[in-house]
């Protein structure tokens, strides 16, 4: 068994891709002696505060309760309280991998000393995520201005008052000082967000490859992805998108006369559609970015003013209006797929028979994806719905705005398996059209994705199920991506 690779967390580089590493594979994650050194000196500064003046949920209530004074002889019980009554979470558990992404991220913000909490929670997160050790906690209880139920039902956890569904710690002690410091954060969220853009992210590169295997069976034209046009409009997403179907397909110089004077939009429009989604899932990279890496604990400790500041950082609007327009982007771009799968299916565009049938004459041939595709498009559309158009009051009316960014972080992940789906009948379609009129693809990078492709995807033109062959197809659309 290898070395295996350790993280070193901060409280200010981690990166999404960071997030997926340790998110998907077993990594030795440590703490930086900075860090450590920042966290201490928060938590003292906190509990000297906190003997001279009010601090909001350490010497007082939290929500409505904002005004009830804690005495100094609650002591650790006011925290086990705070945590207790907010593990009110319910539903079906979050998976280990998303809980594993939140457990990093929930280290590098402690990391990053804003929280006033012990340093031996930092100690005890890196150990569960070096140990592989997974809590129990469930998906529904937060509205986007902070993972209460999920990050109480974690502290009890680590406090040993809760199970763990995956391996263990020995309990580590809470005082009042760390309830709300733990809990005042949305790292469930970002987990599920984080993951969830990185595979958009593959998704869209993928998209490319199999755009430019659909543009060779129909005999796309060159002048809809010519430079010319696109320094014309220069969107950074349409750019990208056209000068990557152009290193795809060798496209250089002067374009040469398509089959058509004008292809049909998903060929023709592809850029222009293709570009917002680019645009879009890299704005929401860089938002989650700065989320994972931020203070965001309320009330906030600033070791540089050696003050505490109450705030509401814990709304995440940034998050979820990002995520909004991420997936409203995807679900265009998933319709062009559905529109070209409906183009190689039609003889008058590819000279195959219909549906790419190879048979005797009434074979259906590739017809029922189409209804898949379609199928799919219609969970992704659901999924797109903006969530920023609802809002909540709660707590007797103190809290009165919600963000909703965990309900679109779950759904960029309902998108993400929906665009998958939309992706693979495309995929399964175009391979088997250009097995039927083998092109010349000369030596190109769209080449190579068509021999991967096709060593894959099941040779069998007849009529039979085509459910294997979309389950490889999306499988293999994490590889195309890298094309």
């Amino acid at each position: 068994m290898g070395e295996r690779e350790v993280l070193v967390v901060d409280g200010a580089t981690l990166d999404c891709t960071d997030v997926a590493l340790v998110a998907d594979r077993e990594v030795v994650v440590e703490v930086s002696p900075e860090a450590e050194r920042r966290a201490g000196a928060a938590w003292r500064l906190v509990a000297d505060l906190s003997a001279t003046r009010e601090i909001y949920g350490r010497t007082t209530g939290v929500g409505a309760n904002r005004d009830l004074t804690i005495g100094p002889h609650e002591g650790p019980e006011h925290g086990r309280r705070l945590l207790r009554s907010h593990a009110g979470g319910t539903g079906e558990l979050l998976p280990a991998r998303t809980l594993r992404a939140m457990l990093l991220i929930r280290l590098n913000q402690l990391a990053a000393g804003g929280s006033g909490a012990h340093p031996r929670l930092l100690a005890a997160l890196a150990a569960a995520l070096t140990a592989g050790a997974v809590p129990q906690v469930h998906r529904t209880g937060s509205i986007g201005t902070g993972d209460l139920t999920v990050l109480a039902e974690t502290a009890l956890t680590l406090s040993g008052e809760r199970p763990w569904v995956v391996g263990g710690l020995p309990p580590v002690p809470l005082d009042t000082s760390d309830a709300l410091a733990f809990m005042s954060s949305n790292a469930a969220t970002l987990a599920e967000a984080v993951l969830a853009t990185l595979e958009l992210d593959r998704l869209l590169r993928a998209s490319h490859v199999v755009a430019a295997l659909s543009y060779v069976v129909l005999g796309g034209s060159p002048e809809a992805y010519a430079s010319p046009v696109h320094q014309a409009r220069p969107h950074p997403g349409q750019v990208r998108c056209a000068a990557e179907l152009r290193r795809l397909l060798g496209m250089s110089g002067i374009p040469q006369r398509g089959r058509r004077i004008q292809d049909p939009y998903g060929l023709r429009a592809f850029p222009q559609v293709q570009g917002p989604a680019l645009d879009a899932v890299a704005y929401l990279r860089r938002v989650l970015t700065i989320e994972i890496n931020a203070v965001t604990e309320n009330p906030m400790v600033s070791l540089a003013a050696g003050d505490v500041f109450h705030h509401a950082h814990f709304h995440t609007a940034y998050v979820a209006v990002a995520l909004d327009q991420a997936r409203a982007t995807i679900h265009h771009v998933a319709e062009l797929s559905a529109a070209r799968l409906g183009d190689l299916v039609e003889p008058s565009f590819t000279g195959l028979p219909a549906f790419l049938a190879s048979g005797p004459p009434g074979s259906s041939g590739v017809m029922i994806l189409e209804y898949v595709s379609h199928d799919a498009l219609a969970a992704l559309r659901q999924a797109a719905l903006p969530v920023t158009l609802g809002t909540a009051v709660v707590s007797r009316g103190v809290e009165d705005h919600a963000s909703f960014s965990t309900q679109a972080a779950r759904q960029a992940a309902q998108v993400a398996r929906a665009y998958r789906q939309v992706l693979a009948c495309e995929l399964v379609a175009a391979v088997r059209a250009l097995r039927m009129r083998p092109a010349d693809l000369m030596d190109l990078p769209v080449r190579d994705a068509f021999a991967l492709a096709d060593a894959v995807l099941d040779p069998d033109l007849s009529d039979r199920p085509l459910s294997a062959d979309l389950s490889a197809a999306g499988a293999l659309l994490d590889r195309l991506a890298e094309f």
